[in-house]
């Protein structure tokens, strides 16, 4: 984290969310790492890309684990990598798109952190994801048929988020300030809980 100033939205989210990770859940091509990043950096906060780490640890690529060890060691991985991210303290993590799916590892997000549903339609899935090759679970006759089974399967999980984010074909800018906006009435109606409650 920087010493540049902070805004009254960032000391306001940052003391809220104490020690607590901002984790973003949701389908591949949803933005969970672009949108991610661009959170962390307005929050002055560390990003990180579950991803990522799962592929410097096993020094293997995504498409690679899946090739090699299957679909259930790879979710094991997935979940202690995460696990050990949550544990990092504040910070925005973006989570593979099974990750959620994972009771294991959804319970570690709702231990340690702030969930966040990056949630899209069909048609802007598809659109972002043909642009890239590296989708293992895409490596089908049928690619759109797939991501809509899935959608069809995740979306019920998914939607167990802390908050929902409607994702589409907009600026990242956008979508980055409806995500921290989001935020900020997350914390400040479960301070009006916790209020009431005493």
């Amino acid at each position: 984290m920087s010493d540049r100033n902070e805004t009254p939205l960032q000391s306001t989210i940052a003391s809220r969310l104490g020690h607590r990770a901002i984790v973003f859940v949701g389908l591949m091509g949803a933005g969970k790492t672009s949108i991610g990043r661009r959170v962390a950096q307005a929050l002055d906060l560390r990003f990180v890309d579950s991803d990522h780490e799962i592929e410097a640890v096993s020094r293997l690529s995504i498409a690679e684990l899946f090739e090699r060890y299957g679909e259930p060691e790879f979710r094991a991985l997935e979940s202690r990598v995460i696990e050990r991210l949550l544990r990092d303290g504040p910070g925005v993590v973006s989570t593979g798109g099974g990750a959620f799916i994972n009771a294991q590892s959804r319970k570690a997000v709702a231990d340690h952190g702030v969930s966040i549903w990056l949630k899209a339609d069909l048609d802007v899935l598809m659109d972002r994801v043909s642009k890239r090759q590296n989708r293992p679970l895409l490596k089908t006759a049928d690619p759109r048929g797939t991501l809509a089974r899935l959608m069809d399967e995740r979306y019920p999980v998914y939607a167990q988020a802390d908050i929902t984010v409607e994702t589409r074909d907009e600026k990242r800018e956008v979508i980055t300030t409806e995500v921290i906006e989001a935020l900020d009435r997350h914390f400040d109606l479960a301070l009006r809980r916790t209020l009431t409650a005493s």
